[in-house]
């Protein structure tokens, strides 16, 4: 199995053109390509806008711009051998509203999966959005990856669905400044022992910026609040620094999540089931 995975992490404006937003996402995949990726990550809505912020009604949307861009763009990843995870909306039949989703396009430029946020806000959920209903975990070179989208931040059942499925990283994109986000976004890398990319817009990100979490919960590499960055970073299973997290913290965790090992240690004695004395 290979021991280390090179990614990138976007951070760039996203605007109400899908054109003008797929031209950026194209010359990141280039930037992302030339420092070595083999896997890049965009924002929430990175192509198609993002609801309220970009997009103001689904009945006035291009959606014959967005399919364009979204082949052009499969087109790129094909060009540079690059996986590429892109946020945007997702047509669905009218008068169903569309999906909020990240597409995961090979490096040979097939969509290979589309994770559809299954957690929406409320005010999505009333106004904008149909709710997703599965996780998606797909493979990179013996990497395992799942996605995850904005507010499903706070449903920690969703992060150990992925520790329980193998994932070694989660692709989180947030069109968000809230900086909480961050801070749950590292105790989820901590408590499942998993890498974990956390991708935003420029707009936000003087407040909540683009970066790659390790499995110990800590800053691997950041990007730079309110400018338009890429940060490349490895998934390293051999770094020193994550041996306690990925050899002994996650597997017996896992191993006590279950529950046996503690079962066999009950005890029958007076002492313990009395809680109302010294």
């Amino acid at each position: 199995m290979p021991s280390n995975l090179p990614i990138a992490t976007a951070q760039c404006p996203v605007t109400a053109d899908p054109r003008a937003n797929g031209q950026q996402v194209r010359a990141l995949m280039t930037r992302a390509y030339e420092g070595g990726a083999r896997l890049v990550h965009f924002p929430e809505g990175m192509l198609s806008g993002y609801c309220k912020a970009q997009v103001k009604d689904w009945d006035t949307f291009d959606w014959s711009t967005l399919r364009e861009e979204l082949d052009a763009t499969a087109a790129h990843a094909a060009k540079l051998d690059l996986w590429t995870v892109l946020g945007s909306c997702h047509r669905l039949t009218s008068p169903t509203r569309p999906h909020n989703s990240l597409y995961v396009i090979s490096g040979q430029g097939v969509l290979i999966g589309r994770y559809d946020k299954r957690r929406l806000s409320n005010t999505e959920i009333n106004d904008w959005y149909t709710p997703g209903t599965d996780p998606v975990v797909f493979e990179i070179d013996g990497f395992r990856f799942g996605c995850a989208l904005c507010i499903e931040i706070h449903f920690p059942e969703l992060f150990m669905e992925y520790e329980r499925l193998g994932v070694d990283c989660v692709l989180f994109s947030a069109y968000a400044e809230d900086p909480i986000f961050g801070i749950t976004a590292q105790a989820h890398a901590a408590i499942n022992n998993m890498w974990l990319s956390l991708c935003t817009p420029t707009q936000c990100s003087h407040k909540l910026a683009s970066a790659l979490i390790g499995p110990d919960g800590y800053y691997l590499a950041s990007a730079t609040p309110g400018a338009t960055s890429l940060v490349v970073s490895q998934l390293d299973r051999a770094d020193p620094r994550y041996d306690v997290a990925l050899r002994k913290a996650r597997p017996w965790r896992a191993s006590a999540r279950l529950g046996d090992i503690y079962s066999g240690l009950k005890v029958d004695d007076a002492r313990s089931k009395d809680r109302l004395s010294f």
